[in-house]
């Protein structure tokens, strides 16, 4: 039986996301207080696997996911899944809403109710929590009046919903990526996603170019590009990258030798399914057939040159 460990306590979206993929039936499934905690108990060997979320559709990345899988021992994605959010905000039995004052709600939540706060609890003061669920859970110390998070999570610590659906987006999701230490890996799908974190050898004229020239000629298409400070000089930065394809991918193999040969370092974070199923649409000349058969070329011209 797997340990998975989530970013806790009960009552998160990481929760339900994880409630969602397959290998969470019969698991034990452990709360962590934050996204850090909950990749440190992976990288240990506390549990076997981790689940954090990494990107939100309204609000963008996590940072601390990407820093916290950028540094540190390795740990590789397995797996992805998307929850969609929708925020209720809480309170304990007797509160009402002209009661509320101060509110606690984790960054990205917060980011998603903005207008709502705005036109209806003006005056309130916003302070952060490490989740959505610690959120809820905190209520019961009393140091604020209300807390943003999944409506699930008043059933779970005996709150009442003061309001529903306040998110400014209805259609917003959130992308979690399920962590392991590195081991095998999941087998290609023909639908698969690999993730990068791209250190720069030196900063000069185009060498984001020269990083985009490598997954460009052979076809592979990008779906999530952003940098990260490296938190070494001001102006140094890493690049986090998500592409269509499997490391088991010809053309993703041939991009991460070349990606080796011209940066500071390569950390490859896993190749895995992705959550949508979809398969990237590959140009002529680049699939792996096309690559067996160029090598197969230029092995002739060897043996008979």
């Amino acid at each position: 039986m797997p340990s998975i460990a989530f970013l806790g306590p009960r009552g998160t979206f990481a929760e339900a996301a994880l409630r969602s993929l397959p290998i969470s039936d019969g698991a034990e499934l452990i709360a962590a207080p934050s996204t850090p905690a909950a990749l440190d108990l992976a990288r240990d060997g506390s549990v076997d696997y981790a689940l954090v979320p990494i990107e939100s559709s309204v609000e963008g990345s996590v940072p601390l996911t990407l820093d916290g899988l950028a540094t540190g021992s390795p740990l590789v994605i397995v797996d992805e899944a998307v929850q969609h959010v929708s925020f209720a905000l809480m309170a304990l039995p007797g509160v009402v809403l002209g009661d509320v004052q101060r509110i606690a709600a984790h960054p990205h939540a917060h980011a998603q109710v903005r207008n709502w706060i705005a036109a209806n609890l003006p005056d309130a003061h916003v302070v952060d929590a490490h989740s959505n669920g610690a959120a809820a859970a905190g209520l019961h110390d009393r140091t604020y009046e209300a807390a943003i998070g999944a409506a699930v999570a008043a059933d779970i610590y005996g709150l009442q919903v003061l309001a529903d659906g306040i998110e400014d987006t209805a259609e917003a999701i959130t992308r979690f990526v399920l962590v392991a230490r590195p081991g095998m890996l999941p087998a290609p799908t023909g639908a698969d996603k690999t993730t990068l974190t791209l250190f720069i050898r030196q900063d000069t004229p185009g060498a984001l170019l020269s990083i985009l020239t490598e997954f460009a000629v052979r076809g592979i298409n990008l779906t999530r590009i952003e940098s990260r400070p490296t938190r070494k000089h001001l102006g140094d930065y890493s690049f986090s990258i998500d592409i269509e394809g499997h490391i088991a991918d010809a053309r993703v193999s041939e991009a991460l030798m070349g990606l080796h040969r011209i940066c500071l370092d390569v950390r490859f974070l896993g190749s895995y399914p992705r959550h949508d199923g979809k398969a990237p649409v590959l140009r002529s000349g680049v699939t792996d057939a096309d690559f067996a058969e160029a090598q197969i070329w230029i092995d002739h011209l060897k043996e008979n040159s």
